[in-house]
């Protein structure tokens, strides 16, 4: 029987000693352990039955087991580790310190947000240690000598990825909200959270949101339009008009294959493209199909003539338009500059009114921390885990993009998901963001190789496409070039040096946030802002120098620019409406292919 707290016997200092549980809390806990001990071995019990023997060795054939730095000179700095270190344990132990800068960096850290991190000295000495060591890990990589630039970044990278995987609020016994939450829940919690973890485990890939919350076509995607074309890499989707009028020339729109189109379409409220259709525009989306064994020999051949320039074709024929304007998003993007070279070679450059690039690379030599995924080791582990198949399965694609914000998209799930136990919240970027595509084995590879390692798509020639070599430097297509200023995946300065090659008429838009918020932001929302300089200038600071700053959404500058360009308007019939023109629909919008796993 337990002992009340008012007849504890006093401990060291007076203090109570805390009361002994009950009989029945033991057997619950009991039952808590065994059960954890029991969904554990259910789990390795069927991955060993599904799984193939692992190879002893795999491990020293990863990229960063060489990259460590240099013991001995990692040492020489521990005498200033622990000077810095000194007033932590000061405070621990009740003394009076001064506060310093890595307390007031500690206060403002997300993942020592609560209030137990600082009010039980413990764990304020944890997480203040924790932080002081990464520092000098960090601090550390920039000290050792002898390391090329590459080689730096790719140490920075791993002690950064190493420093966050070890942050205290990652481990159940020293983050105190974990303790505190599965005391109120008596371990349920425990129990919850290791089962989201061993769901995880099975199916290859970290949960954010909860899976059951959206559907295609029910509650994201759902812009009305219908497919009016099918090939074996693509759907076209045509979005009907909402206007009496439309702009003669129509928008294509080329998202990333490596990604699902449903990004511009997340819900009324987020999308660009019925926002575009709103302004007048009669606009496709190309729905690419998500890789399987019958595309192992795709190729950029395919993705630029049997995609980008079918589907231009395509539009034209169908709308009697002479041109479209086009948009390519992050790497379909660097496509559509390889096909405007490609037309431009042909002599048929006029098929292209204008090209929009979103957060899209061209000159790959500073493209960021994606660079380092692509050494021979990686390229030769990406070409073992496709094996047989022709397609590198998405979830290692998802996995990589995960692995560039860590602390935000993998370890502050572990925390919530495994450790706490949470309910999954209904969010639909994140659920995007889950909905992952496969890629063909042959392309991804030619990608990383002759893209981001080997850059050739700004030297003239070094890319050849359909048996013509091509040159973006002679592309005169009136251009709009838009970066985000926080963008992780294709840093600005990166996106910026298309404005060094492409000879027409350009206009650079730095807006606020990242990748996709950067671009994914309507005007409703009244969120971040955008800069515009009308000079010509040579670089990104002198851009950024001159700017001129604009509230809110960048999409009406954009629309605008678009509007300019091509100010003629037709009526919005016939072939301007999805099925009625010489292709007939085929199914819905959001069709097929974006179903397609």
């Amino acid at each position: 029987m337990a002992t009340k707290d008012s007849d504890a016997p006093a401990g060291a200092g007076g203090a109570a000693a805390p009361a002994l549980p009950t009989l029945e809390e033991m057997q619950h806990w009991t039952w808590v352990m065994g059960r954890a001990q029991q969904m554990m071995l259910e789990h390795v019990a069927k991955a060993m039955g599904e799984a193939p023997a692992p190879d002893p060795d795999a491990w020293r054939q990863l990229p960063w087991m060489n990259l460590f730095a240099d013991p001995a000179k990692v040492a020489r700095q521990q005498v200033d580790l622990w000077t810095e270190g000194l007033s932590v344990w000061q405070r621990a132990l009740g003394m009076e310190a001064p506060r310093t800068a890595l307390e007031e960096k500690a206060d403002r850290d997300r993942r020592f947000a609560a209030k137990a991190w600082k009010d039980n000295p413990l764990f304020d000495m944890i997480r203040q240690s924790y932080l002081l060591v990464s520092e000098r890990l960090l601090g550390g990589v920039d000290a050792i000598e002898g390391l090329d630039e590459r080689q730096r970044e790719k140490l920075r990278f791993m002690t950064r990825s190493f420093v966050d995987a070890m942050s205290p609020s990652n481990f159940a016994l020293t983050n105190p909200q974990v303790l505190e939450r599965a005391m109120e829940t008596k371990g349920e919690s425990l129990l919850k959270g290791l089962e989201h973890m061993l769901d995880d485990l099975s199916k290859g890939q970290l949960t954010h949101t909860d899976p059951r919350a959206f559907e295609v076509g029910r509650n994201i995607a759902v812009t009305p339009g219908k497919v009016v074309k099918r090939t074996p890499l693509y759907e076209l989707i045509q979005y009907g008009p909402t206007t009496d009028e439309v702009y003669e020339t129509p928008l294509v729109i080329f998202p990333p294959w490596i990604n699902r189109f449903y990004i511009l379409d997340l819900n009324p409220k987020k999308s660009f493209i019925q926002w575009a259709v709103s302004q007048g525009l009669t606009v496709f989306m190309v729905s690419w199909k998500s890789a399987d064994q019958t595309m192992a020999n795709t190729t950029l051949d395919d993705y630029v003539l049997r995609g980008q320039v079918d589907a231009i074709d395509t539009i034209r024929a169908l709308t009697g338009a002479p041109a479209v304007h086009a948009i390519g998003y992050c790497v379909a993007g660097t496509t559509l500059a390889a096909t405007l070279a490609l037309l431009e070679a042909r002599g048929e450059a006029d098929k292209v009114a204008s090209a929009t690039f979103f957060t899209a690379q061209v000159d790959f030599s500073e493209a960021g921390d994606l660079n380092l995924f692509v050494a021979d080791e990686t390229l030769q582990l990406i070409d073992q885990v496709a094996g047989q198949k022709g397609y590198l399965d998405g979830r290692y694609m998802a996995a990589t993009f995960n692995l560039l914000r860590g602390r935000d998209l993998i370890w502050n799930y572990v925390t919530s998901n495994y450790l706490m136990g949470e309910d999954y919240p209904p969010f639909d970027l994140l659920h995007w963001n889950g909905d992952t595509t496969n890629l063909p084995a042959v392309w991804h590879q030619n990608y990383l190789r002759d893209f981001y390692r080997d850059n050739k798509l700004v030297r003239s020639g070094e890319i050849v496409v359909d048996g013509t070599p091509i040159d973006i430097h002679r592309v005169t297509t009136p251009t709009y070039v838009q970066a985000g200023r926080e963008d992780h995946i294709a840093p600005a300065h990166s996106v910026w040096k298309i404005t060094h090659y492409f000879q027409g008429p350009l206009r650079f838009v730095l807006a606020g946030s990242g990748h996709i918020a950067g671009v994914v932001n309507p005007p409703e929302a009244r969120k971040y802002q955008y800069w515009t300089n009308e000079e010509k200038v040579p670089t990104l600071e002198a851009f950024i120098a001159g700017a001129t700053e604009h509230k809110g959404s960048w999409w009406p500058d954009w629309a605008a620019w678009i509007g300019a360009l091509s100010p003629k308007k037709v009526a919005a019939k016939g072939p301007r409406i999805p099925g009625q023109g010489k292709l007939k629909a085929l199914c819905d919008a959001p069709g097929e292919y974006v179903r397609a796993r």
